[in-house]
């Protein structure tokens, strides 16, 4: 299928109106099988280094961009991506975390399309035979399941709906995608025609207008290979808290800013006092005692599902318990 092909099947006018689908299929963004996840030509498989937890769920990202457009090379905000883009988020969960060729079990598509009018995000929810997905405005709840090294495992997913959407995606009062930064997509991926840089790859492809000699890259939280303990946590909040906590977002008033390039001890929250935590700040008094995590507001709001206290407050009904941990030996290495 070519672009221009591509292009009239997603329904994209020369104005950039989004016409929306019931059906997700209608749009002919998978090729085949869904649950093979192979994309259809003009979509662009990508990956983020350290992405946002979501109870545990993995996630296939795709990039659409119109024929004759690029993306704007930012160094540390998120790329601008012309009218009419599509970023195409699936979550979904392997029946077995350590056998995914045992199948998966699609929960949820998320559609970001830069209209005229701004981003707009479409939540799509899969049937239960993994054959289609179906628009939810209202957002919705999917009972999954699977096996890891821990045991079994069992939640009811929540789908966001289309306004809970803007509660993270907003920076300066616009609605704006978080993942897609320089620092993120600074990885090699691997395409049909060989294993290249991710940045190289749309680059050549002339999806991006610049592409500088020294590109900005963060580190896994996963791998203490790709950086420091510092450098790690310091990903890890910067992709779960800093679309909210940074001067331009929804938590800017809260005066804590997460963002990766942050460099003020207290606004860190190294001995900050949280303006309006009430009862989040668990009586403690600091965001971030450092060498004492079991007394740090942030620890007490990450360790939490009780949504009058858990940080982030969506997104999530579990503790990521991996992540907890780097940030408490993070805390504690700060003594």
């Amino acid at each position: 299928m070519s672009r221009l092909l591509l292009l009239v099947g997603i329904c994209f006018s020369l104005s950039f109106s989004f016409q929306i689908k019931k059906n997700l299929s209608e749009y002919s963004i998978f090729s085949g099988d869904p649950k093979e996840l192979i994309a259809s030509d003009g979509f662009i498989h990508y990956d983020l280094i350290t992405p946002l937890f979501t109870d545990y769920a993995f996630k296939h990202r795709l990039v659409y961009i119109p024929e004759q457009s690029k993306i704007e090379y930012k160094e540390r905000d998120v790329f601008e991506f012309p009218e009419g883009s599509m970023i195409v988020k699936t979550f979904y969960y392997p029946h077995d975390f350590e056998n995914i060729n045992q199948g998966v079990d699609l929960v949820e598509t998320r559609l970001l399309v830069h209209e005229t009018s701004g981003w707009k995000a479409y939540p799509y929810i899969w049937n239960d035979e993994d054959t289609d997905a179906v628009l939810s405005v209202a957002g919705g709840i999917r009972p999954v399941s699977w096996k890891d090294k821990k045991g079994d495992h069992a939640i009811d997913y929540i789908v966001p709906n289309m306004n809970q959407c803007k509660g993270c995606h907003v920076k300066d009062g616009k609605f704006v995608p978080i993942g897609p930064t320089a620092r993120q997509l600074n990885k090699d991926l691997d395409y049909h025609d060989g294993i290249y840089n991710q940045l190289d790859k749309w680059y050549d492809l002339g999806l991006l207008d610049n592409l500088p000699d020294i590109i900005p890259k963060i580190a896994d939280w996963d791998d203490p290979a790709s950086g420091s303990l510092n450098k790690r946590a310091r990903a890890w909040l910067d992709i779960n808290c800093a679309h909210c906590h940074n001067t331009q977002g929804p938590a800017k008033t809260s005066g804590l800013f997460l963002d990766y390039y942050q460099e003020d001890p207290k606004a860190l929250g190294i001995y900050k006092t949280p303006i309006a935590a009430g009862r989040g700040s668990g009586e403690f008094e600091y965001d971030i005692v450092p060498g004492d995590p079991d007394h740090s507001i942030l620890v007490y709001r990450f360790n939490s599902t009780d949504p009058g206290v858990m940080m982030p407050e969506l997104g999530r009904t579990m503790v990521h318990q991996e992540g907890l941990q780097l940030i408490r030996d993070w805390i504690y290495s700060l003594r």
